[in-house]
């Protein structure tokens, strides 16, 4: 006779969304499992430890708590800064769009991808302060999934071009001034790079899906629990492609470029980066690092590990808890580049910094008549 719902432990559901997500296996065995009603004969005692044995992860209930106060604060923290921030850039870029060089090329469509994702945040902030409760539909939580994966490595990418711009003209300065034709072929690479990140990120519309958990829906992040063996390649093949080959790339231009700006100004007869030029890209070098280092490479790397753990059927549960943690500590962080790539716009553009002050001193002398009056 089977074992009804009402007779099964309290933790099968009392798992959060993510932990039914990385038990795929003990989730699919306990569901499926069937028992007659000589439950207590010694061979079904020994079938019955058998299976205990090989779903030890069915009784590993993950403490998730910390997350619903993180997740909504530092979602809600990266979307008041990162919203009015991004559109201030691509306002300040679209109305000099005739005129942008191919820097600002990569920066706009960085600034596009980066104000594309904010605008998703309000529906997370809402999902995990309400405790993984999702009730905007299946499409809306596949579309905000996309969002998260593209916009990451849409970053990635761009960045990877802004360093690769920069690489080329302090390293290479007389193949970029021979160079014709630059702003549209910087388009071309960005629609490029559209294109690789949809290729990268469209298997994410067939992962990522809504459930029932305790009677209520949730979206699912990685996959449903019965993809969970599938989306296994895929995170990995997503995370080598879409971060440690642009980042290797950055690595090598970043290390070839600190080589080139410790000469001295002229090297080998051709002056390669004098004052602001070399200031600038010095800056770039710093602004960069600091993302990669605060955003990607955490993310990337706890992702990888959890994905590894959750696929160990012998790992204990104190272990799969902790990288559960480690994980999702970091994962709001990676969303933290939506406002760290407007700084580095801010800080790589002269003209846009002088501006800014200008703006500034104006609101503030305004603001010192108004109180004169």
């Amino acid at each position: 006779m089977p074992i009804s719902s009402e007779k099964m432990p309290q933790s099968v559901y009392s798992f959060p969304t993510e932990t039914l997500t990385s038990e795929a296996f003990t989730l699919d065995f306990y569901s499926s499992s069937e028992h007659s009603e000589e439950l207590f004969t010694a061979e079904s005692i020994i079938d019955s430890v058998s299976n205990i044995s090989r779903s030890s992860g069915l009784r590993c209930t993950y403490k998730e708590d910390f997350k619903r106060i993180l997740l909504p604060a530092v979602y809600t923290f990266v979307f008041l800064l990162g919203l009015p921030l991004n559109a201030a850039v691509i306002l300040k870029l679209w109305r000099t769009r005739p005129h942008l060089s191919k820097n600002n090329i990569y920066m706009l469509n960085l600034a596009i991808a980066d104000f594309l994702y904010v605008m998703s945040l309000p529906l997370l902030i809402y999902n995990y302060g309400s405790h993984d409760y999702w009730p905007f539909g299946e499409f809306a939580c596949k579309l905000v999934r996309f969002q998260f994966y593209s916009n990451l490595h849409g970053s990635i990418l761009f960045l990877t071009c802004i360093s690769m711009h920069r690489y080329v003209g302090i390293c290479h300065p007389l193949a970029m001034q021979l160079k014709q034709g630059g702003a549209k072929l910087a388009w071309r690479i960005c629609g490029g790079v559209w294109l690789i990140v949809a290729i990268l990120c469209a298997p994410t519309f067939h992962f990522a899906a809504t459930g029932t958990q305790r009677n209520r829906t949730v979206c699912y992040d990685l996959s449903t629990p019965k993809q969970s063996v599938d989306y296994y390649p895929y995170g990995m093949a997503l995370t080598c492609l879409g971060f440690l080959v642009p980042f290797m790339v950055v690595l090598v231009c970043y290390c070839r470029m600190a080589y080139i700006l410790c000469r001295p100004v002229s090297y080998q007869g051709v002056s390669i980066a004098t004052g602001e030029k070399r200031d600038k890209a010095v800056r770039m070098i710093i602004v960069v690092t600091t993302v990669f280092c605060i955003s990607f490479l955490p993310f990337h790397l706890t992702k990888t590990m959890y994905l590894v753990i959750r696929t160990l059927p012998a790992a204990p549960c104190e272990t799969r808890n902790l990288f559960s943690i480690i994980y999702k500590s970091t994962r709001p962080f990676a969303s933290m580049n939506s406002f760290l790539d407007p700084i580095l716009f801010y800080f790589t553009q002269p003209r846009y910094r002088r501006s800014t002050k200008r703006f500034v001193l104006r609101i503030t002398t305004l603001k010192e008549k108004g109180t004169s009056v």
